[in-house]
């Protein structure tokens, strides 16, 4: 989800609501206590320099129950981040910390913010020597034949 995104979405809300990937809920009284760039300059496992830019929110438990987080002001802080740190409109990645601080991503679903799952990829599957996927065929759909012969598919 990008940055306007979020900012669109925060205005149609009267409260906030972040969901976890397992379904549950962060607790409603959580803060945000960061929005920043993270920009990460990498060389890939085939030699390709690459940069990657995204928007980072850190979502954090206080025990300051008496308080919530209204969209209004969240507004508020992503604006002075973009007019301080010249942040243009990028992917959102949240980071939450539950047994460990996790990296999310960002979506919305009418109701929630949902933290959906990142996952690792080689950027360089080409260069590295990480076979292709060979394609899926169902057994059903394989046309049997009395004879079979190199190429036709049947084995």
């Amino acid at each position: 989800m990008k940055l306007s995104e979020v900012k669109n979405t925060l205005k149609q809300l009267d409260k906030i609501a972040f969901q976890l990937p397992n379904g549950e809920l962060v607790p409603n009284h959580f803060h945000v206590t960061e929005v920043g760039k993270i920009t990460k300059h990498f060389i890939d496992c085939g030699g390709t320099v690459r940069n990657e830019e995204v928007v980072n929110f850190q979502l954090w438990n206080a025990n300051d129950y008496d308080h919530r987080l209204h969209p209004e002001k969240l507004v508020h802080i992503i604006e002075l981040s973009e007019k301080t740190l010249g942040i243009d409109d990028l992917e959102v990645e949240v980071e939450y910390q539950g047994e460990t601080i996790g990296k999310f991503g960002l979506d919305f679903d009418g109701t929630n913010f949902l933290l959906t799952t990142k996952q690792t990829d080689c950027l360089a599957k080409d260069q590295c020597g990480v076979p292709t996927e060979k394609p899926k065929v169902k057994l059903s759909e394989v046309q049997s034949s009395q004879s079979c012969a190199p190429g036709s598919g049947c084995c």
